[in-house]
């Protein structure tokens, strides 16, 4: 295996040698296209550091496993040997989950006793852990549904009980669809006077698997705990209040939420040869939910950009504009990273010719979303041929990712977009774990990011 690539480095390098005058520029293009394919996929480097990342833990801003993190990717970056590696101070908040999660039927003859499947929502108050809170639970199908019943809702748990919907083919709008139940859910509950609310999970997987995300309160109403409930226990739960209207639970939770704490993005760059001025910035975001080890969401997607980098160094491919690494934190509870570095673009005298972000996962590469300009659309689209040599079948107009966002001044902003089906099998789930991840697939992913940002660095937008 040593000597066959070694033998393909040297091919590499000398083809490499031969200008775009020399062949023509479709073959030339091609030609790096397949070999940054070949690097990833024979090396599988990238795939690696997502491995080792992992065994970190997750990380969650604030934590102490966010930290040593970001320190292990610093040593990462400067053992890559990058051109520049700098840590963007950010401060981000603390919520904690503790250590009691419970949810127990105390009022069922049948069921009394019975351990329901629950994790806190990030940033929900905890209750008393001697008593927690003992109500009826309310079972509650749509926005409209609590309209209808919110004289019944007085004292009581709201159990927001809405199932992913099954007939969206790609998955993120189904997501989208329930998303607003977990975010506001609580607040809309406390407005009709709710004690507590349960959230079913939004997930595409049949387990007991609870899976959580933020959550946010309104200033006008009381803050009331809040937590989701795996997909097997909602069906049974709401089972069970089909024959016991009067059903109870106790609810303990142990979270809190404490006050900011200094963290960082990461950063790592190769510079320009020629317009270093013009930036290309790929990136994920570095945080995670505190549940498995966030491999898919998004330790994946920051592997994956700093691959990019790695593929241009071990190809001895030297770039004409700067090649950007960022890993932002506190994506999941704040963006304060992306709003962070996207201050610093605004202000700086960089020109940020596009930013890609990567946070879908580590599945299949399908396309990419362009947005903000329709110019630079227009030129990606053309190089339609050469993306698919990286398993890229479409480029469409579109969303691009919640931290790039915050780059103002960008030309154009793009999103990664792998296959989605599986996605919310494990988001924000203790099911997001290294082992989830297949090494094809990811591999795949980095190459095509690589393959866009060559074509960018070569071409301008």
């Amino acid at each position: 295996m040593k000597t066959t690539f070694g033998l393909f480095c040297v091919l590499f390098m000398a083809a490499f040698t031969l200008s775009a005058q020399e062949m023509s520029k479709d073959k030339y293009y091609k030609m790096m296209a397949d070999s940054l394919v070949k690097s990833a996929m024979t090396e599988q480097r990238g795939f690696r550091s997502l491995g080792d990342l992992c065994k970190i833990g997750p990380r969650l801003s604030g934590s102490v496993n966010s930290l040593k993190a970001i320190n292990w990717a610093v040593e990462k970056m400067k053992g890559l040997g990058l051109d520049s590696v700098w840590r963007q101070p950010v401060m981000v908040p603390h919520w904690e989950r503790g250590k009691v999660e419970s949810a127990v039927i105390v009022s069922s003859k049948k069921f009394k006793g019975k351990s329901l499947s629950i994790a806190s929502l990030g940033g929900s108050i905890g209750t008393d852990l001697k008593n927690g809170i003992i109500a009826e639970v309310i079972e509650i199908n749509s926005w409209v549904e609590l309209n209808e019943k919110k004289n019944q809702v007085k004292d009581k748990i709201v159990f927001y009980n809405i199932p992913f919907d099954h007939s969206f083919p790609a998955a993120f709008p189904a997501y989208g669809k329930n998303v607003g139940y977990r975010f506001r859910g609580a607040a809309e509950a406390a407005k009709c006077g709710a004690k507590g609310m349960i959230l079913r999970s939004i997930s595409s997987r049949n387990d007991n698997v609870p899976h959580v995300g933020v959550m946010q309160y309104a200033d006008s109403v009381p803050q009331i705990p809040a937590a989701a409930i795996g997909i097997q226990d909602a069906d049974f739960l709401s089972e069970s209040l089909k024959n016991d209207s009067k059903l109870k639970i106790q609810l303990k939770l142990s979270c809190k939420t404490l006050p900011d704490v200094q963290s960082y993005n990461v950063i790592g760059e190769l510079k320009g040869t020629e317009f270093p001025d013009e930036v290309l910035v790929v990136g994920g975001h570095f945080d995670s939910w505190d549940k498995g080890d966030g491999a898919h969401d998004d330790a994946a997607g920051c592997m994956q950009s700093l691959e990019v980098l790695d593929l241009f160094k071990r190809l001895q491919m030297k770039p004409k504009r700067t090649i950007r690494c960022v890993f932002f934190i506190n994506e999941e509870n704040g963006s304060r990273g992306g709003i962070a570095y996207g201050k610093y673009a605004d202000s700086s005298n960089e020109k940020h010719l596009t930013a890609i972000e990567s946070d879908r996962g580590a599945f299949t590469p399908v396309g990419f979303l362009v947005d903000k300009d329709s110019a630079s659309f227009i030129k990606i689209s053309s190089w339609g041929k050469i993306l698919e040599r990286a398993g890229i079948h479409w480029v469409k107009q579109g969303g691009s990712g919640v931290d790039v966002s915050y780059i103002k001044n960008a030309k154009c902003l793009i999103g990664y977009v792998p296959d989605s089906q599986r996605y919310f099998d494990y988001h924000h789930s203790a099911n997001d774990v290294f082992s989830e991840v297949n090494p094809r697939e990811f591999e795949l992913g980095s190459a095509a990011m690589a393959v866009l940002v060559f074509l960018i660095d070569w071409e301008g937008l």
